[in-house]
């Protein structure tokens, strides 16, 4: 019968989490009919049937991680006998006259995209790969080991239960955390596993600089208020124009050179339950403000419901973070991967200052700009850093 894997849905993911099937083991199904919702390292993606049929078999449950390729489900003509949810790694039973695989469609694969292979009836599904180097006694995947290691679990304490005694994801969930471990311990998301993960590859791999300054909010205030656009609008206006001068700030590097971006993509840092995710506007250069507040607030809530689209969250040239939003001062941000700078603006407050020799009361905002060391120098990056003031406050 045939079964529908976890199609390659891009931006280089690899893993994704069931979050919940929409079928049972016995509905009849329609083309197009949504099945299952699993949650990638960025977005919630709904997987639909691209035949019609009966669901015969349900391979992974809610919570469990699979990888591309990993059979989600069956589907048969209601002639075949059902197969009962199992593990991944587990029997499953066909008693059709043979078994086709088929890659369920996600969003952008088009139906001309679907493979069908053949195996065997009940031929099992490929048994978890294990790791190379002097951990080859423990057989988990990645992903268990990196549960196990969220959990403070010793995988040589986990007696295995998949095939050939490989330990599978159910295995350390319910294996007792390695004595020495005291407090409960919550399970990371895909959204919020990805996040860490990038994160600290960033912090690893990038010298990260962060300057600080201080800017008169007065001016920016105004046009928020005259225009009726949030301040993420109204900074990427004004600094997007300093890209082109300082191109090293719309730029990655590379093992190449420096690699500086002709599109102006401003990623925009937005807070959701999920966690953090950046959205991204394309070409902010050549739209008013009012059209970058627009789309800006319509990406932020798509990424609150997480119903956004993968690209819509990625391939940013440059990021401002909106930190002031939270109540947020100064802080040191992180940069994304891919580029070599990142803005954060804080919130803005009635402070004492000095305008032509006397003391008054005027609204400060503190900004921070973290950038690549590998690329930009100290000098360089004051420069953008006085600049980007001088942008905000005129």
């Amino acid at each position: 019968m045939p079964e529908f894997r976890l199609p390659d849905i891009g931006e280089g993911l690899t893993e994704a989490e069931i979050v919940q099937w929409h079928v049972e083991v016995g509905d009849t199904v329609a083309v197009d009919q949504v099945i299952v919702e699993v949650e990638t390292a960025k977005t919630v993606v709904e997987i639909p049937s691209p035949f019609a049929g009966v669901i015969t078999g349900i391979i992974a449950k809610p919570g469990d991680t699979v990888e591309v390729g990993d059979v989600l489900f069956q589907i048969g003509d209601g002639t075949n006998a059902v197969a009962e949810i199992t593990d991944h790694g587990s029997q499953i039973t066909d008693t059709g006259a043979d078994s086709g695989q088929i890659a369920a469609p996600g969003p952008g694969i088009e139906r001309s995209s679907i493979i069908d292979h053949r195996s065997e009836p009940g031929a099992r599904l490929a048994p978890p790969r294990s790791d190379t180097g002097d951990r080859r006694s423990v057989r988990a995947m990645p992903l268990v080991r990196r549960l196990a290691e969220e959990r403070g679990i010793d995988l040589a304490t986990v007696v295995g239960t998949g095939p050939g005694g490989a330990i599978t994801r159910a295995d350390v969930e319910a294996a007792e955390p390695t004595p020495g471990f005291e407090g409960e311990v919550v399970p990371l998301s895909a959204t919020r596993r990805a996040i860490a993960e990038h994160m600290a590859e960033s912090w690893r791999t990038i010298p990260h600089v962060t300057v600080q300054a201080e800017v008169r909010a007065e001016s920016l205030l105004a046009e928020m208020k005259a225009g009726s656009v949030g301040l993420e609008a109204v900074a990427a206006r004004r600094v997007v124009p300093l890209l082109e001068e300082f191109p090293d700030f719309n730029a990655s590097f590379t093992e190449d050179g420096v690699g500086q971006y002709s599109a102006r993509d401003i990623g925009f840092a937005v807070d959701t339950e999920a966690g953090l995710m950046v959205v991204v506007v394309r070409g902010v250069d050549d739209k008013a403000p009012e059209d970058v507040h627009a789309e800006f607030t319509e990406l932020a809530a798509k990424a609150k419901d997480r119903t956004i689209d993968l690209g819509d969250i990625s391939g940013q040239t440059f990021t401002i973070s909106n930190i002031g939003a939270l109540g947020g001062g100064h802080g040191t941000p992180i940069i994304p991967l891919g580029t070599t700078a990142i803005l954060s603006i804080g919130r803005a407050t009635e402070q004492p200052v000095v305008e032509d020799g006397e003391l008054t009361i005027g609204m400060v905002a503190p900004i921070d700009l973290s950038y690549d060391h590998r690329v930009i120098d100290g000098g360089l990056g004051q420069m953008f850093l006085s600049s980007v003031v001088q942008a905000l406050e005129t």
